[in-house]
């Protein structure tokens, strides 16, 4: 390694170059702590490690988030980092952008820095005609993974998800008990497991007027509209950002919420108690998820036999004023 790689790798790790030296060269007179800090800041900084240390895998875990707008992801990317950094892994957070690194980029990234393992949240495993060959090559690999929420099938991961179908029940239930029954729904793209297996439910609840919209307040304002026009009483959204959306949408049509029009949204994520009003939303429990899903992937890098089986996680309504009585 180049004098200047070798001091750029103390610095990072606050210790001499000496020190860094006799990591690199297997030498005595290094505690394990300091040879894994050592380790570690060769993979975060790109540098391929000694020969006779490639043996041992990183103590690196991928994060691979679909975005950072919904207040959501951020908080699954703390709660996932805390429980990271109990085990002694660091998270390497990677977020998708349009026109930027693709998915399948960040995995080639992530397998040159030598990852343990990666978390997903919201990737392309939940849309059914996205490419999905860069997960077939995980497999390949055996490189131990966890997806979180629904994905398509015939995908071996372990799977951590709050239950599509119990949202469902517990927004419609409320709005039925509310009055309501010309009742409308934001839902995802249509390929959208997630978003199918919602709309599944709300098939057997009794059915609702269905708009479907990329996930963005814009998106949810625009397919509301449509709703609103067709004169729906309440509207059950996918996600909080399309709920906000809908509540654009219902007042840019004159009306109010809750007053004219309820809307429920879906995540509980930040904020939503500081909108005005309030928004009623079904709650994600991501505590629970993000240290479950740390937990598989941890059991997987040890070298313990992980069923892909799917962990269903309950959700729970969260009545705020964003929902009344029908008029």
């Amino acid at each position: 390694m180049t004098q200047r790689r070798l001091a750029e790798v103390a610095a990072k790790v606050g210790v001499s170059e000496a020190t860094v030296s006799r990591v690199l060269n297997g030498k005595p007179g290094v505690s394990d702590a300091t040879r894994s800090a050592v380790l570690t800041a060769l993979d975060v900084l790109g540098y391929e490690r000694p020969t006779q240390l490639r043996g041992e895998r990183a103590r690196l875990v991928g994060l691979v988030l679909p975005e950072l707008q919904n207040p959501i992801f951020p908080a699954f990317a703390d709660v996932v980092g805390n429980a990271l950094a109990q085990r002694g892994f660091t998270p390497v957070l990677c977020t998708r952008t349009a026109g930027g690194v693709t998915e399948a980029e960040y995995l080639e990234l992530l397998l040159e820095q030598h990852v343990s393992g990666i978390v997903f949240a919201g990737g392309l495993y939940a849309q059914k005609d996205a490419s999905h060959g860069h997960y077939q090559q995980m497999m390949s690999r055996k490189l131990p993974a966890v997806l979180v929420n629904a994905a398509i099938d015939d995908l071996a991961f372990p799977r951590v998800s709050c239950d599509d179908a119990v949202a469902v029940e517990q927004a419609y239930g409320h709005l039925l008990s509310l009055g309501h029954r010309r009742i409308g729904a934001v839902l995802g793209p249509p390929d959208h497991v997630p978003s199918l297996r919602k709309l599944e439910a709300i098939t057997k609840q009794g059915g609702a007027d269905v708009e479907h919209a990329m996930f963005s307040l814009e998106g949810g304002q625009a397919a509301a509209t449509k709703l609103v026009q067709r004169g729906v009483t309440a509207i059950i959204c996918a996600s909080d950002p399309l709920a906000l959306g809908a509540i654009r949408a219902v007042r840019r049509a004159g009306l109010d919420v809750p007053k004219d029009i309820s809307i429920i949204g879906y995540d509980d994520s930040a904020f939503m108690t500081c909108t005005d009003p309030p928004l009623t939303t079904v709650r994600q429990p991501i505590e629970a998820m993000g240290r479950a899903a740390v937990e598989l992937l941890a059991n997987q890098i040890s070298g313990n036999a992980v069923a892909p089986d799917e962990l269903l996680f309950e959700p729970e309504l969260v009545v705020r004023a964003s929902s009344a009585p029908v008029r």
